[in-house]
């Protein structure tokens, strides 16, 4: 048998997309729901798969960069102009930031996080580290009420 738990984070998030036939190749948001879902076959001393608070200290930094940005396209002719944004701007390189090039990225980043045995502190110290035997699943980005794309491992 297998245990999961899933964390979910809200970020307001922009994007262009260029190679887009229609309007998505102009400036849109949307409210994206980000779930990260990770399992493990047995619990961990303290009974859980995985604290939560563990997810969310060691990746909300990374998550939160999308959050109020707009991610482009490398080779978007509208970048130079775009540039003001400064560290609000997020830049795929010769990619569409599609919502499945969101999830595959953040999908790798929480996958190099959790292998990475470190141990990651608060904002009061309080360290948080993921338990031996923890497995990132998936990585599910929502683009609005009706539509998502998920990115996970085989």
């Amino acid at each position: 048998m297998v245990y999961r738990v899933c964390k979910v984070f809200e970020v307001e998030s922009g994007h262009m997309l260029s190679k887009h036939p229609d309007r998505c190749r102009f400036p849109h948001g949307h409210t994206r729901r980000i779930e990260v879902v990770v399992s493990s076959d047995s619990l961990d001393a303290n009974d859980m798969v995985c604290d939560f608070k563990a997810l969310k200290v060691a990746i909300s930094d990374f998550i939160d960069t999308f959050d109020h940005a707009m991610a482009i396209n490398s080779a978007d002719k509208a970048r130079p102009a775009l540039e003001a944004i400064g560290d609000r701007l997020v830049v795929f390189e010769n990619t569409d930031p599609t919502t499945e090039v969101l999830a595959k990225h953040i999908f790798d980043y929480v996958r190099a996080r959790i292998g990475s045995g470190k141990t990651f502190k608060d904002r009061s110290g309080i360290e948080y580290a993921f338990p031996p035997g923890l497995r990132l699943e998936r990585v599910r980005v929502g683009e609005t009420s009706s539509t998502w794309a998920e990115y996970a491992s085989s």
